[in-house]
């Protein structure tokens, strides 16, 4: 039989966490996430064993009031762009040593966190090696770790395909800057699985583990393959290395920020895997082929309808 934890999500509200919490209830455990903004977790709330909390998860007087009586910890917590005083340091880096400070204080043992592939300290982007120095100090706090690190993750309401089917959407053709670059993409679910079977399973201790889907695209073939499911095929036009990076300049610019630089930067090591699935998580990834096309195409249909429903005000 499965233990019981009292597992405390951090960064629960974000892509992962809303296919991850669901699955931690319906298997019996205690769930508190913390929320900047409690009422952007209602789809959270309504279900059993699971508390939602308005706080900053990366408060420590906050942390060590939530981490009483919890057995594990989950830190989902991530940025792809900087804000403000969100920066990748002190979000991923300075954020795990907040995590794993707090653990400690609260003796807490179990701590599974969330990376990215390609993660190094020594990476060709601040993303990559904020990533890289997190995992650093995870690996060095002496708790119970486990690191994922995903690829690029697909899902109903994900920030890749969905974005790529907005451009179309608006372009009657798309500059596409590092064509390229190289992805694995993994279904969100499967993400959330292994998460959950890290938390039951002792021989994922002290592991890293890089969790790619079955199949490698690059950027053009994603692109391509996003037009034909939404019936909006468009001429691409393939940007070198200096038109790429203007692009993503000026893209910074653009409200909901779609590119920076250094989401270019990071493009340069392809975000792919050596070897095989981890066996360890007992699961086969599902293909892109074999769910993507659902909503893309369910999203296609909306927006053919958009215009009438503004006229009906629906």
């Amino acid at each position: 039989m499965a233990r019981l934890h009292h597992v405390l999500v951090l960064g629960g509200t974000g892509f992962v966490g809303r296919h991850l919490i669901p699955r931690l209830s319906a298997a019996g455990h205690r769930v508190t996430v913390i929320a900047r903004r409690r009422h952007e977790a209602r789809h959270l709330i309504l279900l059993p064993t699971v508390q939602v909390v308005e706080g900053d998860p990366l408060d420590p007087r906050e942390l060590d009031v939530r981490m009483r009586g919890v057995t594990a910890v989950v830190n989902l917590i991530g940025i792809l762009h900087e804000h403000g005083r969100e920066t990748f340091a002190s979000v991923h880096a300075e954020g795990a040593r907040k995590v794993v400070d707090a653990c400690t204080r609260a003796g807490v043992a179990r701590l599974v966190h969330m990376s990215a592939i390609n993660a190094d300290p020594a990476g060709p982007s601040l993303y990559l090696r904020s990533k890289g120095e997190a995992e650093a100090i995870v690996a060095a706090s002496g708790l119970a770790w486990t690191i994922l690190r995903p690829s690029v993750m697909f899902g109903r309401e994900d920030a890749f395909l969905n974005l790529f089917a907005k451009l179309l959407r608006l372009f009657p053709a798309l500059a596409l800057a590092a064509p390229d670059a190289k992805f694995a993409p993994i279904h969100v679910g499967d993400v959330a699985q292994c998460f959950a079977h890290a938390l039951d399973d002792d021989a994922t201790i002290g592991q890293r583990y890089n969790l790619c889907g079955p199949n490698v695209y690059t950027l053009e073939q994603l692109v391509r393959f996003v037009g034909e499911q939404t019936g909006r095929k468009r001429p691409i036009l393939r940007l070198g290395p200096a038109l790429s990076r203007l692009q993503a300049r000026l893209l910074e610019l653009v409200p909901g920020t779609p590119m920076t630089r250094d989401n270019l930067a990071s493009m340069q090591r392809d975000a792919v895997c050596d070897g095989p699935f981890p066996p360890v998580f007992g699961i086969a990834p599902v293909e892109l082929e074999t769910t993507a096309p659902a909503w893309l195409t369910d999203e296609s249909a909306r927006s053919r309808y958009d215009p009438l429903r503004a006229q009906g005000r629906r």
